[in-house]
């Protein structure tokens, strides 16, 4: 759920009115800015200026992908070429021991993203009361099946 500008207005300083601007007056404005339609003194208008607060979005910020990034690409090395890992008849537990951390990461990586605010396609945000799209769903466990194949095929074939 991305952060957006609250559903209220913020309320209107204490006293009233409008902090008075570098020409002594109060000036009104509309949402777009200000309002020169009234023949530009701003006098007219009685009402106050209601701004909503925009909050900056969240991001991942390095320090949290770091880690990730290093894992993941630990085990990918160590999925990809487990010779290089492992001297003697150990390939095939170091191809799985690779692809362990990769998916680890992995798993770690889309509980970050989760944490601030990013969704899957096709999956509502959290806490939104809305149901995932079954396609979708279909087509991610499609995938990850897929995947799991193909990796037990190739730990398979190192022996």
């Amino acid at each position: 759920m991305e952060a957006g500008p609250r559903d209220r207005p913020q309320q209107p300083p204490r006293g009233g009115h409008l902090p008075a601007v570098a020409g002594g007056e109060a000036e009104a404005l509309t949402p777009d800015g200000p309002d020169d339609a009234e023949g530009g003194d701003g006098s007219q208008s009685t009402a106050p200026a209601a701004f909503r607060e925009l909050r900056p979005p969240r991001k991942l910020r390095v320090w949290q992908l770091a880690p990730i990034v290093m894992l993941a690409a630990t085990g990918s090395l160590m999925f990809a070429f487990p010779l290089a890992f492992e001297f003697g008849d150990g390939g095939p537990v170091v191809a799985m021991l690779g692809l362990l951390i990769s998916c680890c990461a992995a798993g770690w990586g889309v509980m970050a993203a989760r944490r601030v605010g990013y969704t899957w396609p096709g999956l509502p945000p959290r806490g939104s009361g809305r149901r995932p799209d079954w396609r979708y769903v279909g087509s991610y466990t499609a995938v990850v099946i897929v995947v799991v194949v193909l990796a037990v095929w190739r730990v398979a074939r190192l022996r």
